[in-house]
């Protein structure tokens, strides 16, 4: 991800703070929609699209990292169908009820949502978007976290898989892990993630962290950004009005 939000495309050199606004906005667009209002949410794929296109970004690859995120997105308005029955259109003998009309509207929207935030990142660097969570007065502490989430949740990732290559050498017939040692793993990860998260703030501290990062050189929105801005901000309210 960070090698794609460094490249050299028009969008990744659009200012942090432009692209977070435009993409909270949007998600609040698209979340304004009624729940039957399945066209007008189409509508809002118009965004995403231009993006996709504008930061050269593969559709296929996109969908490949959101294979878990999406499903579970969906899964929201599965049961819509079963307790909103109201007949909504009929196509010869296939009746549509509302309550297939909002799930799939449903769906829609979560899924343009995690589509809008992956595009800001693929898009933007963590740092750059760190940098306009600051500029916004977002608490430091707050942005903290979600950078060193971002950075090392990688390192718990290793730490997870440690642990299971240990225990599958010492119990190599048995599938999966047994329950009665799912606390006993859980607290050697967590004693293990201490450790290291020691280890990384100490780092930091010697190297003259003090409570504050400095994530990006410190840049004003120029013409294009503006121009970028208020275009989109314009074409969304465009969308909702019609």
């Amino acid at each position: 991800m960070d090698t794609i939000a460094e490249r050299d495309q028009w969008v990744n050199h659009i200012h942090p703070l432009v692209k977070l606004v435009l993409t909270v906005a949007y998600i609040a667009a698209c979340v304004s929609f009624s729940k039957y209002d399945l066209t007008g949410i189409l509508r809002m794929g118009i965004y995403l699209i231009v993006v996709f296109i504008l930061g050269d970004i593969s559709f296929r690859d996109s969908l490949r990292r959101l294979r878990i995120v999406l499903p579970l997105v969906c899964f929201v308005g599965l049961f819509n169908p079963f307790f909103d029955r109201e007949p909504y259109l009929q196509i010869g003998s296939l009746v549509i009820t509302t309550g297939v009309i909002s799930m799939v509207t449903l769906m829609i929207k979560g899924i343009y949502s995690v589509l809008a935030a992956y595009l800001l990142i693929a898009t933007t660097s963590i740092e750059k978007i760190c940098y306009a969570l600051r500029l916004i007065h977002v608490p430091a502490i707050l942005v903290t976290q979600i950078l060193l989430t971002y950075r090392y949740v990688s390192v718990l990732l290793e730490e997870a898989n440690r642990i299971m290559q240990a225990y599958a050498l010492r119990a190599p017939n048995q599938k999966g892990v047994h329950f009665k040692v799912w606390g006993t793993l859980a607290g050697q990860l967590l004693l293990r993630s201490m450790d290291r998260a020691n280890e990384v703030y100490e780092s930091m501290t010697l190297r003259g962290y003090r409570g504050e990062f400095y994530y990006a050189a410190k840049e004003p929105c120029k013409g294009k950004d503006y121009l970028y801005l208020f275009v989109w901000l314009a074409v969304f309210a465009l969308l909702i009005v019609i």
